[in-house]
C-alpha cells in the first residue's frame, strides 16, 4: 500500500508516498516553508498545496507539531492560538478533499522508528524525542503507541516550556557550541529518565544526523540511540497512523 505521509514542522511542511510493505518512499520528498503567520488557514493552503504538487488522491497521513485528540488540536505548541479547540483533519479534509489521519508530529516519527527504524527489534517502554523548533516526544509500549507525550512543555528554571531552553532552535539562537547545547538537553533526557524510567530512549530530529558531535555530553541511565530514519520518520509515520486507521 502507498499513502501519502506529510510531516508539519515549525519552519517547513515535507511530504513524500511512501510505501507502507518496505517503509521506503516511492517518491521524492517535496518541502514547502510553514507560513511565518503558522495560522489555519495559511497552513491548510500549503498543505493543498503538496497534495497537489503529488497529484494525489488516496487517503492521507498528517504529522502535527503539537497536542492532538481525535482529530482536534489541543495546544497552540509553537504555532498560532487559532488552532486551539480546531478540528484539524476537517480543516485538511475541506481543503483538500481527500481524507486526513493527523496524528502528533512526534508519535509519528517515533511510530516509524519502532516499525522500521531504530527500535523495530526493541521490546518494553521506548521514547522518541524529537528535537527542532521544540522537543517533541513519542510513547511506545512494546512497539504500540501511547499518544501525546509532551515533554518538551515541562516547565524548567523560569522558562514556561524546557523547550525554549534545549531545543536544537535555541542552540542556533544563542549561537551555542555543540557541547553547550548537549549540557542543556542532557539536563531534559535525565529529568525525563528520572519521571518515566524507559527502556530506550531514541533521539531523532533534524540535529540527529550530527549526534557524533554531541553524543559524548550525553550520560543518561538508560539505552540512548539516534533514530535511523532521519528526516524521513515523521513523513513515513504520518502514512503508517493512516494505514493503522484504515485497518481497524
Amino acid at each position: 500500500m502507498e499513502i501519502l505521509g506529510i510531516d508539519i514542522g515549525g519552519s517547513g511542511i515535507k511530504g513524500a508516498i511512501v510505501n507502507l510493505e518496505t517503509g521506503e518512499f516511492v517518491s521524492e520528498k517535496h518541502r514547502i516553508p510553514t507560513p511565518k503567520s503558522r495560522k489555519p488557514k495559511a497552513i491548510a493552503k500549503r498543505v493543498n498545496q503538496m497534495v497537489e504538487h503529488f497529484s494525489y488522491k488516496g487517503v492521507v497521513g498528517c504529522g502535527f507539531p503539537t497536542i492532538i485528540k481525535k482529530g482536534f488540536c489541543k495546544d497552540e505548541g509553537n504555532l498560532s492560538k487559532k488552532w486551539v479547540g480546531m478540528n484539524v483533519e476537517h480543516l485538511f479534509e475541506k481543503a483538500t478533499g481527500l481524507n486526513f489521519t493527523v496524528i502528533n508530529d512526534a508519535d509519528a516519527a517515533g511510530l516509524a522508528e519502532v516499525n522500521y527504524g531504530a527500535g523495530r527489534n526493541e521490546d518494553g517502554f521506548t521514547l522518541m524525542i524529537t528535537v527542532g523548533t521544540g522537543l517533541g516526544s513519542g510513547a511506545y509500549l512494546n512497539r504500540r503507541l501511547i499518544p501525546n507525550f509532551e515533554l518538551g512543555q515541562t516547565p524548567y528554571l523560569g522558562y514556561d516550556k524546557i523547550e525554549d531552553w534545549a531545543a536544537s532552535s535555541v542552540k542556533k539562537k544563542e549561537d551555542l557550541t555543540y557541547k553547550q547545547w548537549a549540557k542543556r538537553f542532557n539536563v531534559f533526557l535525565n529529568y525525563t529518565h528520572l519521571i518515566l524510567n524507559p527502556d530506550l530512549i531514541l533521539v531523532g530530529g533534524g540535529i540527529s544526523k550530527h549526534w557524533n558531535k554531541y553524543k559524548d555530553y550525553l550520560n543518561v541511565n538508560t539505552d540512548l540511540a539516534p533514530a535511523e530514519l532521519r528526516n524521513k520518520s515523521g513523513i513515513m509515520g504520518a502514512a503508517l497512523a493512516a494505514k493503522m486507521r484504515m485497518d481497524v
